[in-house]
């Protein structure tokens, strides 16, 4: 059963979110509050899966509940507003989606269905494999690509970010390309996860390259890299590149990540 708690100030809203969430059956309401201050304590103490939050609250608003708790310790959220100016907010606190009022049957099952989701997710990952000290280097730490009649070797540190390409890749080393003939889907399982991360379907970005961050109305983003070029991030994507944005560890096998997501996008 998901966990959900209802935190809104309006009590027509509240309960057409529990309304909804009644017909749920694998969706349990254990808490509703109608006041940030509440609803911090009530976190705090029932520790839910999921909320369904308000943005603007008087006194202490549903993103400034969200931001009070540890990372740990946060819900996942699905935001519930009238405006969609918070989006940068939203991202940084995690949240897996936002219900714009007055909320609609169909974009709140969608909503809910992400969370599930999520937490399926969440609670199927194992947990990293744990080297041993003597254990060799397991990750591609260098490129083999042919220019001209010359073999380049490339280290995997001067990539800024890589493009599928069909069945190859397309290496992107500045303001030069290099075919690669790997695919992109092979390539994250052998690229270091503390370098690299798949943000897209067709893409793979350094993550050190990443230099802004812009959200954009589908719940997908635009990232810059240090040397200028946009780059489209997926929303199935977002979360977890946020967290290795932050420096937050890696809570998965990287190949596990790029299997598990492709087929959303």
């Amino acid at each position: 059963m998901i966990r959900v708690a209802v935190i809104d100030d309006e009590p027509l809203a509240r309960s057409g979110v529990i309304v909804r969430l009644a017909r749920q059956a694998d969706v349990t309401v254990i808490g509703e509050y109608g006041d940030g201050a509440a609803a911090l304590s009530g976190l705090r103490e029932l520790r839910p899966d999921l909320v369904f939050i308000d943005v603007r609250m008087p006194g202490i608003s549903g993103l400034d509940v969200l931001a009070a708790l540890p990372a740990h310790e946060r819900p996942m959220a699905i935001l519930l507003t009238a405006y969609d100016s918070f989006a940068v907010r939203a991202f940084e606190l995690r949240a897996v989606d936002y219900l714009l009022k007055p909320i609609d049957d169909e974009r709140f099952a969608e909503a809910l269905d992400r969370a599930r989701q999520a937490l399926a997710w969440r609670t199927s990952v194992p947990p990293a494999p744990v080297a041993a000290p003597d254990e060799p280097a397991r990750w591609l730490n260098r490129f083999c690509v042919r220019v001209g009649r010359k073999t380049v070797y490339l280290a995997a540190t001067e990539v800024e970010w890589i493009e599928a390409d069909g069945d190859y890749a397309t290496l992107h080393v500045g303001d030069k390309t290099h075919l690669l003939r790997e695919s992109l889907q092979r390539l994250c399982e052998r690229l270091d996860p503390a370098l690299f991360m798949r943000v897209h379907r067709s893409a793979i970005v350094r993550i050190d390259c990443v230099t802004e961050l812009q959200p954009l109305a589908n719940r997908d983003a635009m990232l810059r890299l240090r040397s200028g070029t946009p780059l489209r991030a997926s929303r199935t994507y977002i979360e977890p590149l946020l967290g290795r944005l932050r420096g937050e560890a890696i809570a998965a096998p990287y190949s596990h990540d790029c299997v598990a997501k492709t087929s959303r996008d």
